[in-house]
């Protein structure tokens, strides 16, 4: 996988809508989120870009 993202410069801020959303009261970290992190953090996320799935 050819990831740019991750080579954008890092912040702190989060967007909602584009780096997560909030479900119940959680924090729900969408795929780009974790694209600009640029790895996976292998805690099988809902929607990980890196295709690791929660068994």
């Amino acid at each position: 996988m050819d990831n740019k993202a991750k080579d954008l410069p890092k912040t702190t801020d989060l967007i909602e809508g584009i780096d997560y959303y909030l479900e119940n009261g959680n924090y729900v970290f969408k795929a780009w989120f974790h694209l600009k992190r640029g790895h996976c953090c292998t805690n099988g996320c809902r929607h990980c870009p890196y295709g690791l799935k929660k068994i």
